[in-house]
């Protein structure tokens, strides 16, 4: 089948990954210091990340244009598309306008746009997912049924370093997150129904990675079947160590590690890392 993966910026990607699925990117944009930084393959990390330490506010994020998903859709025949949580940002619906619209015109076409319920290394892994099945020859319809059930059953989490960007976007507490920062406890947050949840709370980051390791055990099913995706911002050590320790305890059939691009670096700010399988 002739099958094209189009996701937008928040899935992090590996040029292997993007070079052997052939995967295109639509671009979310950032504003930070009344500065707009779009996040294509030009985007800079450390310069968004130094941007987001000397700015008082948290960083705004803008979904690609419908316009933008309209320019890929016209150049294939079935096509997935892959979005951040539409809880988290109006990409989903944008690309959905971008398919009603398109098929307005041109029927002989299939897009499905998958909302993720995640974002970064979740998406990542639905995409390898979508991939996987188009090298197996499955149907249109096939590929469909299988990823939502993949998605329905996929875990995310995350551990932040800071908490700087929580605070500054009122979803913490002010004096709560200095105190937390003060005692170095580390929030461990996941994906609910696409929505962020705390799901648990440890002092220190040793220990809250060593936490991380283990509630992919309490909260994994069937991983023997998964690839494990581990997304990080600048902390490559957390990254080897996670996917070191997941080896010894769990069987996954794979483990990939992948750098945060923009819209990953804003959620999960300079040592953040996210896991999904």
């Amino acid at each position: 089948m002739n099958a094209k993966i189009i996701v937008d910026s928040c899935c992090d990607l590996t040029e292997e990954i993007k070079k052997r699925f052939d995967i295109s990117i639509v671009p979310l944009s950032i504003n930070v210091n009344n500065r707009t930084i779009v996040d294509d393959e030009k985007m800079d990390r450390d310069y968004l990340l130094n941007q987001m330490k000397n700015s008082a506010e948290v960083p705004k994020t803008a979904s690609p244009s419908p316009e933008l998903f309209l320019e890929e859709y016209k150049n294939h025949d079935n096509i997935f598309v892959v979005t951040i949580s539409s809880k988290l940002s109006s990409s989903y619906q944008n690309a959905e306008l971008a398919k009603k619209l398109f098929l307005n015109e041109t029927e002989d076409k299939f897009i499905h746009v998958f909302n993720s319920l995640s974002a970064s290394a979740g998406e990542t892994m639905i995409a390898v997912k979508i991939g996987e099945l188009i090298e197996k020859n499955l149907s249109s319809g096939d590929i469909v049924a299988k990823v939502e059930e993949y998605i329905s059953e996929m875990e995310t989490l995350f551990v932040l370093d800071s908490l700087d960007n929580l605070i500054k976007a009122g979803r913490m507490n002010k004096v709560k997150g200095k105190i937390a920062s003060f005692f170095s406890i580390k929030p461990i947050l996941g994906g609910n129904e696409g929505a962020i949840e705390l799901f648990d709370k440890v002092r220190g980051s040793k220990r809250a990675f060593r936490r991380l390791v283990e509630m992919i055990g309490e909260r994994g099913k069937k991983l023997e079947d998964k690839i494990l995706g581990i997304a990080h911002c600048n902390a490559e050590e957390r990254a080897e160590y996670l996917k070191e320790e997941a080896e010894k305890l769990y069987n996954f059939r794979d483990i990939v590690i992948v750098k945060t691009a923009g819209i990953s670096t804003v959620y999960a700010n300079e040592g953040g890392v996210v896991i999904a399988f």
